[in-house]
């Protein structure tokens, strides 16, 4: 069976990951998302399980100790991680996993996953992304100075992804990675067992 396809999606806080997200899953049901691990609190509107698995510190060290994640980070004070069981299994019975990680975990997730599909979201530009992360109304003024001034660190290692793209209108960035996503499965390397039993024929 050929393994399924790891998508990570990421990019700097407030560029809109979490929206694209939702409306590739929610145009592509084939794609299974991993729900990841966070000791932050939940957001308005935020759903235990399946906006995020809220944990408490103590029982996300616990996950460490158990090597019970793919990738973990400290993120403006709060951890993150992606849980290994449900990825290695989905990956090993042939079904393509979406990530929705920052871009610490997705470096991480690279060592582990070279042949990963990694997509980076920008903003438009910094100012419109100031504008998104102050209308969220859940950082203080200084976690907003700090994410601002993390994005442009974050912006320096868009070279290390597969692909950008910006995120100027939900649905244009969303149809972008559902091409991305289409092509990434014709490529050889990922039909190699086609072409043998056409071969072998």
């Amino acid at each position: 069976m050929q393994q399924g396809i790891l998508i990570v999606l990421s990019g700097p806080s407030g560029t809109g990951k979490g929206t694209i997200c939702k409306e590739l899953l929610r145009s592509m049901p084939e794609l299974h998302y991993s729900v990841s691990a966070t000791t932050r609190p939940a957001r308005t509107g935020e759903i235990k399980g399946v906006s995020y698995h809220f944990v408490s510190l103590e029982s996300f060290q616990q996950m460490l100790s158990q090597d019970a994640l793919l990738e973990w980070a400290q993120v403006y004070g709060q951890y993150y991680g992606t849980p290994r069981q449900y990825v290695d299994e989905k990956l090993q019975n042939g079904q393509d996993v979406v990530l929705e990680i920052d871009v610490q975990g997705a470096m991480k997730i690279k060592e582990k996953f070279p042949q990963g599909v990694f997509i980076f979201i920008v903003p438009p530009s910094l100012a419109e992304l100031s504008v998104r992360i102050n209308k969220r109304g859940s950082d203080t003024p200084d976690a907003i100075a700090k994410r601002l001034g993390c994005a442009k660190t974050e912006l320096s290692l868009a070279g290390s992804y597969n692909y950008v793209i910006m995120n100027d209108e939900v649905a244009k960035a969303v149809n972008k990675i559902r091409s991305i996503v289409t092509a990434e499965k014709c490529r050889t390397v990922r039909n190699q067992d086609i072409l043998d039993k056409i071969c072998n024929d």
